[in-house]
């Protein structure tokens, strides 16, 4: 019989890398993430390089919208800082109401915390419009506040709406939710045995809580105060409907960019300013944490 050579043997094709499985699986978010992310935030970039008052996106670059906002006679920076200074307040007055609510709920609920939590969730199910208008009912002249105390025999209610404050309160009471569920799932991450055993030697109540609970419940507690303060800095609702045009914040001024001014490019050049903004501070106050230490790493 005859034996072939190694030369009169067939070659194998070389071999193909395979895609991983990770990667095959993690394909449709990963698209998911690029259409609705990446790609709407390419075009706010384009437009906001794009010649003013025209459509030029892709077809022109230029910093003249940049040159606007930056102009000493534009006082757009105070929408930015009225923003930015209602979402910080907005945070930590949110952290202060919302840790005690959080704490109660896992301690009077235990295992049903997450569950109680969700209630608070359920304004969410309602247009933030319309809850604002019911507010809105409820603070103006001869509505449900003022006229109550009329028929008390008082002489009426306090001027609430369209003011500053108004405008704080709706925050507080929109963005409660978005605090709330991540704190009460970070609290429920403590395990209840290792306060026990704290408090068995000895450690007193207040340093079961800065020791133990606190750290412990950081990870929920930052995400509740990143997420917060991202949606506070875009608000807009809040500030028209209770705020009148007490207050002007910059989602008002790219909203007007957009549609009476139908100056996209300035608008995006805003938008995009302020997710330089708000990303910056957000990564700023992060570099300043030990997150290695709050997430438990070490």
């Amino acid at each position: 019989m005859a034996i072939a050579t190694a030369d009169e043997m067939p070659h194998s094709a070389p071999p193909v890398a395979a895609v991983p499985a990770g990667l095959k699986a993690a394909s449709p978010v990963v698209a998911l993430l690029v259409l609705g992310f990446l790609a709407p935030l390419v075009t706010v970039a384009a437009y906001a390089f794009a010649t003013p008052r025209s459509f030029d996106a892709f077809r022109s670059f230029t910093i003249a919208n940049f040159q606007a906002i930056f102009d000493p006679t534009n006082t757009v920076w105070m929408s930015f800082a009225w923003s930015i200074a209602y979402a910080i307040v907005t945070v930590a007055l949110l952290a202060v109401i919302a840790y005690p609510i959080a704490y109660g709920l896992n301690r009077m609920f235990g295992k049903w915390s997450g569950l109680i939590s969700v209630l608070f969730v359920f304004p969410l199910f309602v247009s933030e419009n319309v809850r604002l208008y019911g507010w809105v009912l409820f603070f103006i002249k001869n509505g449900v506040l003022d006229g109550s105390l009329k028929w008390l025999g008082f002489s009426g209610g306090p001027e609430v709406l369209y003011t500053p404050g108004a405008i704080l309160f709706g925050m507080i009471y929109v963005y409660l939710p978005f605090m709330l569920f991540p704190m009460t799932l970070g609290i429920a991450m403590i395990p209840k045995d290792l306060v026990d055993a704290a408090r068995d030697l000895g450690a007193g109540r207040l340093m079961i809580w800065r020791e133990i609970e606190l750290p412990l419940a950081m990870p929920g507690i930052l995400i509740g105060m990143l997420l917060t303060f991202v949606l506070g800095a875009g608000a807009i609702a809040e500030s028209k409907i209770l705020g009148g045009q007490s207050v002007i914040t910059i989602a008002q001024d790219i909203e007007l960019s957009f549609t009476y001014a139908q100056n996209w490019p300035m608008g995006s050049a805003l938008a995009l300013l302020l997710v330089v903004v708000v990303s910056g501070l957000a990564l700023y106050v992060l570099s300043k944490l030990d997150l290695d230490r709050i997430l438990g790493r070490k």
